[in-house]
């Protein structure tokens, strides 16, 4: 153990890198996609993550039928070609004791957002309760809470896989590229504002289609401050751990 951690810098900045954060994100993916496969046939069948949803009709729009295949043709392909240029610059060996830290780092993190985020929606609802009810209400999943267990395990692996990739890595990588490159602003300013615009859409999104909650500004502060969390936490931990806190949230919040 004196080897992972004695070193400064060590896990932190190794836990960030592709060859780590990919791969220890890499379950998600299989397990996700196994239960899609396992309940399809149910009556749940159909029903996926929305943010997979979305990426997918991308697809879709460019490869018709053959989008989901060229779809997870792209995104294993290209977290591979990721993790082999990565291990190449810094050697073939892996600590896999690196992955058992990262995992308890992600549960630490997912008890805590979980107090923080629900401590935060109290203090903020509270004041504007003649306008938005209970604190209870606030925390309500309704849609989703009418779903069976494995469905909502397969929902909520689902969250931390494709809604970091899409509202995290994709969204908050592409702000902070514009505000830097186009618009011409520092490094951490860009970066905020990259978190403060990802929380927004992170939060609305989740008031489209048919298991959308219902639109309710208690609710909306809730989504908000989760996701100023995870985009915060995306920034400085990167992928893998927070798609792993994002899924361990969410299934505390929706199975447990």
């Amino acid at each position: 153990m004196p080897n992972l951690l004695s070193t400064p810098g060590s896990y932190w900045r190794s836990s960030r890198s592709h060859r780590y954060s990919l791969l220890f994100a890499l379950p998600l993916l299989v397990a996700y996609e196994t239960l899609v496969l396992l309940l399809s046939h149910g009556p749940a069948g159909g029903i996926r993550n929305g943010a997979d949803v979305v990426l997918q009709d991308i697809f879709y729009a460019i490869a018709g039928r053959y989008g989901p295949i060229l779809f997870g043709v792209c995104l294993v392909g290209v977290g591979a070609w990721l993790v082999g240029r990565d291990l190449r610059a810094h050697g073939m060996h892996l600590r896999w004791s690196m992955f058992a830290w990262m995992l308890l780092e992600s549960l630490a993190l997912a008890i805590l957002f979980g107090a923080v985020v629900a401590t935060l929606t109290a203090r903020i609802v509270a004041p504007l309760s003649h306008l938005t009810g209970t604190l209870s209400a606030a925390l309500a999943l309704a849609p989703v809470e009418r779903l069976g267990w494995w469905t909502r395990l397969m929902v909520s692996i689902g969250a931390g896989l494709y809604e970091e990739l899409l509202f995290r890595v994709i969204l908050v990588s592409g702000i902070v590229f514009l505000a830097e490159r186009v618009l011409g602003w520092r490094p951490r300013v860009a970066a905020v504002c990259a978190v403060v615009v990802s929380a927004l859409i992170f939060s609305a999104f989740h008031y489209i289609g048919p298991y959308g909650d219902p639109l309710q500004l208690r609710s909306f502060v809730f989504r908000t401050i989760a996701g100023l969390a995870f985009s915060a936490l995306y920034v400085l931990r990167g992928f893998g751990i927070t798609a792993w806190t994002h899924a361990l949230y969410d299934i505390m919040l929706l199975v447990v």
